[in-house]
């Protein structure tokens, strides 16, 4: 991968510091730091949104990740499709050859298709083709799987097609399947394909073959594993599992770069990501390979259903990262057009356009948009168009859905956004040093949505320090909750398999059977978890300048999150006003490494988990000793 894209994925003063050393001093501590909380001050409230998710198609997050089709460019479009992802399947005396045919498909979107030509076959030698799956086929014991395909033949009755899913250690069939007879016109086929009692795997491929001469033509083949909740076209259950653990209140979608494409002619156009799979094009993504867009719009949409998030959606507004924009007025008025028509798809009721189209493709009731977001990162553009362009789209959405909050990616002047979308990529180090960003915003200027931000060590997911980073940025957002109305981290997902990532560090990690969250994971689950409604008057003296903490209260409870980035211990006395009496123990949730380059792998991922235990308490005040590189969230139960 080149540079340019990591660039582009990074603020222009963010991409100045990392070039910074990244160190944890280690200063010797005597004296106790003391941390006093008046609980009966609060200062201002918690967003209910501040900690949530940012999607985006990049270390093959959808397709091969969180989309769990098993069928690697299932419609022939990647640019690999007739030397990695699809080969042939011949015996001694069997012969077949395939290739692209772009006069016939099964719709105007799938107008092409492979043609497999066997010129001679036989039951006890088969022939057809193979398909290598995304780094395999992951399969285990005693599942169902459900396989489709659109096909016809050169003459009516041709068949039966043998569907099988095979070891690659063995050769042998772990489930199979057969399509009796394939017709002269294009149509669905379906079967399912049950394992035994095999050991999980995923050295497996899958083989479609004939028994006798013939030529068939077939796309939109795919194998789905069961799904998250058991939606048709679901998403995988182990990720969605995860990503529930992180408690978020929204997800921001379609994704950052994959929203924009290299290209105006490749950016995420929703409409053709709507309704049935045989009806969308698929495009190529930013990042080198193809997107099969069956994690389209509406999928989007019910993946925040399901876990309860608020919908933050970015709409195109006209740059694409090769710098091309269109400039504002006329020419970007289908553009706008575009983006109003997606905000009724979502929102709209039975009687309006699209939200007829969303009741037709399977969701009659309609969605809150908490968000629309004009764009991705257009500080990038060089036009300097966007306070333009951010204009004429806020005007026309505006108009139609005045209630409609709207951020912006970049520093606008025409209009006043309602929040503006921060993106930060540093060291542990200079997070460290930045922890007081917000403290002085402009309480009167937009609200501030942090929609990507990463301490920039580890590989493939972030290491330890990078957790401790994290945690002490979040302390600073978490006190200025009032400024910063949501966060997310970026990106999301990474596919650990060789050639699966073009980004690091990342926040969960995945091979085709298992995942596991970095550090990182945890410290964001815990934020999240125990967020709190208000944020009080508190100070902390004395402590290391490495040491950073955040305090929010809720009916009583007294959240308090804590990190100390250096190995030497911090000696704490906390001192809690404004209440009569803690009722102790208090619980203590602990994160600790000996070394911040420790970290969680695929091969351990439970190396680095929060720890519980208590501590005692006097009154209204603990004494406690916070451990080198720690982080620790104490949860106090006060009396008023």
């Amino acid at each position: 991968m080149s540079f340019a894209p990591i660039i582009k994925k990074i603020a222009p003063v963010a991409a100045l510091l990392l070039i910074l050393p990244a160190a944890f001093p280690v200063l010797g501590q005597t004296q106790p730091a003391v941390l006093t909380v008046q609980v009966d001050k609060p200062l201002h409230s918690v967003s209910p949104m501040l900690y949530g998710l940012m999607t985006e198609e990049i270390n093959y997050s959808y397709d091969g990740g969180l989309y769990p089709e098993m069928v690697r460019n299932r419609v022939m479009r990647d640019r690999n499709w007739n030397q990695q992802d699809w080969l042939i399947v011949q015996n001694a005396s069997a012969g077949a050859k395939f290739e692209k045919d772009k006069t016939t498909g099964p719709s105007e979107a799938l107008n092409d298709s492979i043609k497999l030509t066997v010129t001679s076959a036989s039951p006890t030698e088969p022939a057809g083709l193979r398909n290598q799956g995304y780094w395999g086929y992951p399969l285990r014991p005693d599942m169902t799987y459900t396989f489709s395909l659109y096909a016809k033949a050169d003459s009516a009755g041709l068949g039966p097609l043998h569907v099988s899913l095979v070891s690659n250690k063995t050769g042998k069939s772990v489930a199979s399947a057969e399509i009796a007879s394939i017709g002269n016109d294009w149509k669905q086929y379906q079967a399912t394909l049950r394992t035994g009692k095999i050991e999980a795997s995923e050295a497996n491929h899958l083989e479609l073959t004939l028994t006798k001469p013939g030529t068939v033509w077939m796309t939109m083949v795919s194998v789905f594993p069961p799904t998250y909740k058991g939606r048709v076209n679901g998403n995988r259950v182990d990720l969605m599992e995860k990503l529930a653990g992180m408690h978020p209140a929204f997800l921001r979608f379609p994704g950052g770069n994959y929203l924009e494409g290299d290209h105006i002619s490749e950016r995420y156009e929703w409409k053709k990501t709507i309704g049935p799979l045989v009806d969308r094009p698929t495009h190529p993504s930013p990042w080198n390979y193809h997107s099969s867009d069956g994690l389209g719009l509406l999928e989007f949409l019910e993946w925040c259903e399901d876990l309860h998030m608020e919908n933050v959606l970015a709409v195109y507004a006209g740059y694409s990262m090769k710098q091309e924009h269109v400039e504002p007025g006329k020419d970007l008025e289908p553009y706008v057009q575009d983006a109003l028509d997606e905000i009724e798809y979502a929102t709209g009721g039975p009687d309006t356009k699209w939200g007829a189209e969303r009741v037709k493709d399977g969701h009659p009731a309609p969605f809150k948009l908490a968000y629309v977001e004009i764009g991705n990162e257009d500080w990038f553009d060089q036009s300097k168009s966007y306070d333009g362009r951010f204009k004429q789209f806020h005007d026309a959405i505006k108009a139609k859905y005045p209630d409609q909050k709207l951020i912006a990616t970049a520093p606008i002047t025409s209009v006043k956004p309602d929040v503006l979308d921060d993106h930060f990529y540093l060291s542990a180090e200079n997070y460290f040093n930045d922890i007081h960003h917000y403290d002085k915003f402009d309480r009167n200027g937009p609200k501030i949505f942090m929609g990507e931000y990463a301490t920039m060590e580890g590989s493939p997911t972030g290491d330890f320090g990078a957790a401790l980073g994290d945690a002490a940025w979040l302390t600073g957002v978490e006190r200025n909750s009032d400024v910063v109305v949501m966060s997310s981290y970026a990106p999301l997902l990474v596919n650990v398999h060789n050639g699966g990532m073009q980004w690091h560090p990342d926040l969960i990690g995945y091979d085709g059977l298992s995942s596991y969250g970095s550090p990182s994971y945890y410290v964001l689950s815990l934020f999240a978890a125990k967020v709190g409604d208000t944020v009080p008057e508190s100070s902390l003296t004395g402590a290391g300048p490495r040491v950073a903490y955040s305090v929010t209260e809720s009916n009583g409870k007294v959240y308090l999150k804590i990190v100390n980035g250096v190995p030497t211990p911090q000696e704490l006395e906390i001192d809690l006003s404004g209440v009569s009496a803690i009722a102790g123990p208090a619980k203590v949730t602990r994160l600790h490494a000996l070394s911040p380059v420790d970290t969680n792998t695929i091969a351990d991922p439970k190396h680095i988990v929060p720890v519980e235990s208590t501590i005692p308490v006097t009154g209204t005040k603990l004494k406690h000793t916070l451990g080198g590189y720690t982080f620790e969230l104490i949860e106090l139960d006060t009396k008023k």
